[in-house]
């Protein structure tokens, strides 16, 4: 290798250095530079870094505070869910008691129980102009308000109308929070955790249906009603505390209120400008267009939406949920296993695996939860015509229980994954904030149908084909996966608009 000497001057004198020499010299130089400079700007920096890192505490506290925000409107919101819970496991433990105190027949306590589910109808169709109208928490005031009439003139009941009347009145709070419930949490949540909130609706019922069959069995019936109230309570005041949907708000064109909304949900000091203009572009483009009616919806641009939220519903209730739900003592009654033992294990289980699912959701998508949800559905039914099949047919009697408390425990499980709360979530993600309330209504209005319809049938088709009743509920279920595969987008990681607008054109 070739070294070059260069000349240089040091002190006065004209010196020849190696060019390694002269590194060293530069380097020298160049290191006091540096150091003069670092003295020069050290106050400065010491000044500069500690601000940013206010600036960044800031930011992350701001943020926090956001979060807070959002997972106690969640949890007041929540609350109604709680309500529905109350509602739907009230009739069951209560049932002995209300026929002895009142005197009431059977055909009369029969309708007791089954007119919450006209009364959630009845709800379910005026959830969405209540919830445009009012917005999402004077809709569930009016929620509340019905349940707290319901459950007191239940209380202060001496027969059967005022009975009838005060389970109808639940019955239509039922169909409101069924509604507003899952549309609020979607509106005011992060798209991160939009998924797990909203399948709180879900957890929240099972956990009050659960709770509700074990007080029933140690409370009187009209102690009973006046827990009911206790949801009640803690919404009536919490409304006050948490902000309203800011995607209402900016529909509404209440600027001021909106911005105020997205910050206190977001963080004062948390940027809001892009998610801001995001809601509003979207929901100027949609003032565009003309106010829908009942038979826009049908229209190539909102079609695709109103066939994913009512066929999900469809999907839902139509594969035997409510049937077996409201018959499992029955079930394990009539498969010759212990229902004490099989009930408390599917109510605890039901619990379980719903919070399994709301930690799921956002990690591994709405799509696949309910594809696995839906396959576990037809493997719980199977296991179930087959039991009733070797019972129908005297072939390993012995082996009939086992199977019967496998299926139900397997339908359960599967149903709570998945089919219970994902249909719930992506209708509150789907529609467009113009045809929300008229779309989500005919959604609701199609559950509640539904759940009628399973219930009311599930005796008639066991009469007929006990184990034929098991295969026609996996035929659906089937089916339901095919409509899933096929039509159904996964909305996971995804804003309200950028979904809508993907599905809508």
């Amino acid at each position: 290798m070739v070294y070059h000497s260069y000349l240089v001057q040091v002190q006065g004198q004209r010196q020849t250095i190696p060019p390694f020499s002269l590194d060293v010299t530069m380097c020298v130089e160049k290191r006091k530079m540096a150091i003069a400079e670092d003295v020069e700007d050290g106050g400065q920096e010491a000044v500069r870094q500690p601000l940013v890192q206010e600036e960044t505490k800031s930011i992350h506290s701001s943020r926090e505070r956001g979060s807070w925000m959002v997972y106690f409107s969640t949890f007041v919101a929540v609350c109604g869910s709680y309500e529905f819970g109350t509602c739907a496991g009230y009739s069951s433990p209560t049932q002995s008691a209300i026929i002895e105190d009142l005197h009431l027949s059977l055909p009369e306590f029969s309708l007791f129980g089954s007119i919450l589910t006209f009364g959630a109808m009845i709800g379910a169709i005026t959830s969405g102009p209540i919830g445009d109208f009012l917005g999402r928490k004077g809709a569930m005031r009016v929620a509340t308000g019905a349940c707290v009439a319901g459950w007191l003139a239940i209380y202060f009941a001496q027969g059967a109308a005022a009975l009838d009347i005060g389970r109808l009145a639940t019955g239509y709070g039922m169909g409101v929070f069924s509604y507003v419930v899952p549309i609020f949490i979607a509106e005011i949540a992060p798209k991160n955790l939009r998924g797990a909130l909203t399948t709180l609706n879900q957890l929240m019922i099972c956990t009050a249906v659960s709770v509700s069959f074990i007080i029933g069995n140690v409370v009187s019936w009209r102690a009973l009603a006046l827990i009911g109230l206790v949801p009640c309570v803690i919404l009536t005041f919490g409304l006050f505390f948490i902000p309203e949907s800011p995607r209402w708000l900016a529909k509404e064109r209440r600027q001021k209120e909106f911005e105020t909304a997205l910050k206190k949900l977001r963080g004062e000091e948390a940027d809001v400008s892009q998610e801001a203009d995001e809601i509003q572009d979207y929901i100027r483009s949609l003032e565009q267009l003309p106010k829908p009616k009942l038979t826009d919806l049908f229209q190539r641009i909102y079609l695709r939406s109103v066939i994913i939220g009512v066929g999900l519903m469809v999907c839902q209730q139509f594969g035997g949920i409510n049937g077996i739900c409201f018959y499992v003592a029955n079930i394990f009654e009539s498969a010759g296993f212990s229902v004490s033992v099989g009930t408390t294990t599917y109510a605890i289980l039901q619990v379980i695996v719903t919070g399994i699912g709301a930690i799921l959701i956002d990690k591994a998508g709405r799509k696949p939860l309910i594809l696995v949800s839906a396959s576990g559905l037809v493997l719980g039914c199977i296991l179930d015509a087959v039991a009733f099949y070797l019972k129908a047919n005297e072939i390993a009697i012995q082996a009939v229980p086992v199977l019967t408390v496998a299926g139900v425990l397997v339908y359960i499980g599967s149903f709570s994954i998945g089919m219970g709360a994902v249909p719930w979530v992506v209708m509150s993600e789907i529609f467009p904030i113009n045809i929300k309330g008229l779309a989500g209504s005919i959604a609701t209005l199609t559950n509640w149908f539904g759940a009628w319809a399973c219930s009311y049938t599930f005796n008639f088709l066991m009469a007929w084909s006990s184990y034929g009743t098991f295969l026609i509920y996996a035929a659906i279920n089937a089916m339901a996966i095919g409509f899933v595969v096929t039509v159904v987008p996964e909305t996971k990681g995804r804003s309200l608009e950028q979904i809508q607008a993907a599905i809508n054109g």
